[in-house]
This record gives C-alpha cells, structure tokens and sequence, in this order.
C-alpha cells in the first residue's frame, strides 16, 4: 500500500532536521563574518588611538630662528611614533608643504615625548593654520598667529 503515517512523520522530521541544519549553518557563517568585522575595526580604532600626537606651541608665539618655524609636536598616543617625511605630511593654510621643506628633529618619538618640527617657509603677518597628517591619518590642526 504506501507509506503509513509513521513513515510520512519520519520524512517530514528528517526534512525539518536538515533545514535547521542548513539555517543554523548560514546563521554561524553570518555571525562569524559580522564578528571577524568587528574585530577589525577595533583593531583599526585601538591603532589609531595609539597613533595621535598634537601640536602644543603657544599660538602667538611661534620660534622662528633663521629660516624655519619651530613647532614642538607632543606624542600623546600609546606607541611610538616614526616621524619622518615619509609618514607625516604637513600643510599651512591649505597649501601642502613640500617634503624638503620641512622636517622633524628626532626620527621617532616615545610616548608622552615632544619633538620639533621644523617649516622652511615664508608666512605673511595674520592668522594661520598649521595640519599635520601622520600614520594611519590621524590629524592635528593648529591655529596660530605671524
């Protein structure tokens, strides 16, 4: 004759067994991409927390002996800082400053520590405004006075 009840509950408790299999398979592969995100991120956002510095001169008072602007930089992240040409970049008003024509006492900077940064530039009397870019793009803007 055919398949009695008990054998139609089978295949359906069978069938129901699999989908949830498949559902929960997709479930975990979501979870695990969306945490395995995450993570990233945070790892992204703790460097960038670890990479910041600023610019701590008396805006009025700027040291300009012989050619160059002095800028004294505080490191204030929770690493080490490379300061170099090749990972900072720097810009007054706007304008990008050209690698020759700055660049910083120290090589690299410990935490808490300050190093100069020296501008080969020439700057009219007013208003102005000092951007440094370093690793990982972290910024510091400064506003200063000539």
């Amino acid at each position: 004759m055919g398949f009695s009840l008990t054998g139609t509950h089978l295949i359906f408790f069978i069938s129901a067994v699999i989908i949830a299999g498949i559902v929960s398979g997709v479930f975990i592969a979501v979870t695990m991409n969306v945490t395995t995100s995450l993570s990233d991120r945070g790892d992204r956002v703790q460097e960038q927390l670890d990479t910041d510095f600023t610019i701590i001169n008396d805006p009025v008072n700027i040291p300009k002996p012989g050619d160059y602007y002095i800028f004294y930089m505080k490191n204030i992240g929770g690493k080490k800082l490379s300061t170099t040409n090749e990972t900072f970049q720097v810009f007054i008003d706007g304008d990008i400053i050209a690698i020759e024509k700055y660049y910083f006492e120290d090589n690299t900077v410990s935490m808490s520590n300050v190093t100069e940064l020296y501008i080969n530039t020439i700057l009219e009397a007013g208003d102005h405004t000092l951007r440094v870019v370093g690793p990982l793009a972290v910024n510091n803007e400064f506003n200063f006075i000539i």
